[in-house]
């Protein structure tokens, strides 16, 4: 009779058969798991990605930091962080939303609860005073009505928080109309949550530091239907922020 391996001798195997493997997920006692590794790369994607094995250990670190405060991100079972070669390894939290939008047995009702749910998960994030850095329909997760942030790679810690909500905020909808195409009623109304449950500020401030950017409302508008997947969001998120009514003043909003 073979002995059970034990869940560091599975990892152990893991490691060597996906040596070099960016991602790959595994199964152990009926629960999948997932394990992310140091990104190899070389030649000129080093020089434009930077330190590859730096990155994933800042990702390690912020999401044990936003796990200590409660934040809708996965648990870390085990990690190994080295000057050399790091990973580590999370529960899996369900289906992506990229991948709940493709399943044909996901309903509109489930569907909008499913993204609803998101939108809540991601004004809660931003209440606590973090951001996520991208938090595109891959990167959020949901099963059973419990959402999950995934991938915190994005290196822009540098910015200040409000600033990386803001973004947030934009690769948000940017992703919406990105996988949902031209569903504006839709889109507005899993905007408009967000901005009920939480977002309302980072709304606010999102539509102030657009205005800057509606010069290009009209060149998009050319493309709004035949450009690429990530050009024809462009004019709807500008659209979305153009036509929706003026912001108040700084001074209203902390009223």
């Amino acid at each position: 009779m073979n002995e059970k391996l034990t869940f560091q001798e599975k990892l152990d195997h893991e490691l060597k058969l996906h040596e070099g493997d960016r991602v790959s997920t595994f199964e152990y006692e009926d629960q999948k798991y997932w394990l992310k590794q140091t990104e190899q790369v070389c030649g000129i994607m080093k020089l434009l990605k930077g330190d590859a094995n730096r990155a994933l250990r800042r990702e390690v670190c912020k999401i044990c930091k936003l796990e200590r405060r409660h934040a809708p991100v996965p648990h870390i079972v085990c990690k190994q962080k080295n000057l050399e070669k790091s990973y580590f390894v999370i529960e899996d939290s369900g289906k992506t939303l990229k991948d709940w939008l493709n399943d044909p047995d996901c309903n509109s009702e489930q569907l909008k609860q499913i993204l609803f749910d998101s939108a809540k998960a991601l004004a809660e994030l931003h209440l606590l005073k973090f951001a996520h850095g991208r938090p595109a329909l891959r990167d959020i997760c949901w099963r059973n009505g419990k959402v999950t942030f995934i991938d915190f790679e994005s290196n822009i810690a540098h910015m200040p928080v409000e600033e990386r909500q803001v973004r947030d905020l934009f690769v948000f909808i940017h992703s919406l109309y990105r996988y949902l195409g031209v569903n504006v009623t839709f889109i507005d109304g899993v905007i408009n949550h967000y901005r009920k449950v939480g977002g309302e500020a980072v709304w606010q401030q999102s539509q102030q530091q657009i205005r800057k950017w509606q010069w290009l409302y009209y060149l998009a508008y050319l493309f709004r239907f035949k450009g690429g997947r990530d050009i024809k969001p462009i004019y709807w998120v500008l659209k979305h922020f153009k036509e929706a009514p003026r912001v108040r003043s700084a001074e209203e909003v902390g009223a």
